[in-house]
């Protein structure tokens, strides 16, 4: 059974940085997509960026040039690093992987004060 387990949420200040990590475990599947989806309160889930297996990235238009994702193929490891946080990117963030179906982690609190 697959399981996604996200680490390095946590509170910051405006401007400063913070590094997601997310783990898969219980498989050997190499996924075809990896990645980062966040839900603010009163907001529905949305998308912060993804990469396929070949290192394509995708990211949301309010954190290009601000966030960076990376994966370890070998390791079925996946990584946001956030700088320039400003308070709108706080939410809940979730680990992402799709193979034939879907994979979400538990998520992670990333609150950024002003």
């Amino acid at each position: 059974q697959v399981q996604l387990v996200e680490s390095g949420g946590g509170l910051v200040q405006a401007g400063g940085s913070l590094r997601l990590s997310c783990a898969a475990s219980g498989s050997t599947i190499r996924f075809n997509y990896m990645g980062w989806y966040r839900q603010a309160p009163g907001n529905q889930r949305e998308m912060v960026a993804v990469i396929d297996r070949g290192g394509i990235t995708d990211y949301a238009e309010s954190v290009k040039g601000r966030f960076t994702i990376s994966r370890d193929n070998a390791k079925n490891t996946v990584f946001l690093q956030m700088n320039s946080l400003k308070p709108e990117d706080t939410a809940v963030y979730y680990c992402y992987a799709a193979m034939s179906r879907q994979y979400w982690g538990q998520g992670t609190q990333v609150t950024v004060s002003s």
